[in-house]
């Protein structure tokens, strides 16, 4: 085999695993999109109290609270959502309870590398 038939072959693979992964990446792009349309429309759904979920659907108390907690830390709204005993109760018969206001995000200090400085309460959160 020549170099330039090498070369080619080479050029034509490469073209050909570009093109699959492109291809691969809009499918799961596309996947994605519809799953989380279909996740807007049930949650949409559920706060209008129109369909109301089976108790296998709920999530946790202790994966919610883990969650939340996530999501504080690094900064992120933390959406007010409805207990599964609400979500659980006939539609009609509850109220769904007021929004909350997100609860502070506290944050430890990123660690910095002066040491020394003991100014940084980031210094204070070292174990």
């Amino acid at each position: 085999m020549q170099i330039g038939d090498a070369m080619s072959q080479f050029r034509s693979e490469t073209d050909a695993a570009v093109a699959r992964g492109s291809r691969a990446a809009a499918e799961a792009k596309a996947r994605s999109a519809a799953t989380k349309g279909k996740t807007r429309e049930l949650v949409g759904k559920v706060r209008a109290r129109q369909t109301r979920p089976e108790p296998a659907d709920l999530t946790s108390p202790g994966l919610r609270r883990a969650a939340a907690s996530f999501r504080s830390d690094e900064g992120l709204p933390v959406d007010r959502l409805p207990e599964g005993t609400e979500l659980l109760a006939p539609i009609g018969s509850t109220t769904p309870s007021a929004p909350k206001p997100p609860a502070p995000a506290t944050r430890r200090p990123r660690p910095s590398d002066d040491d020394e400085d003991f100014s940084q309460t980031g210094i204070f959160y070292r174990g």
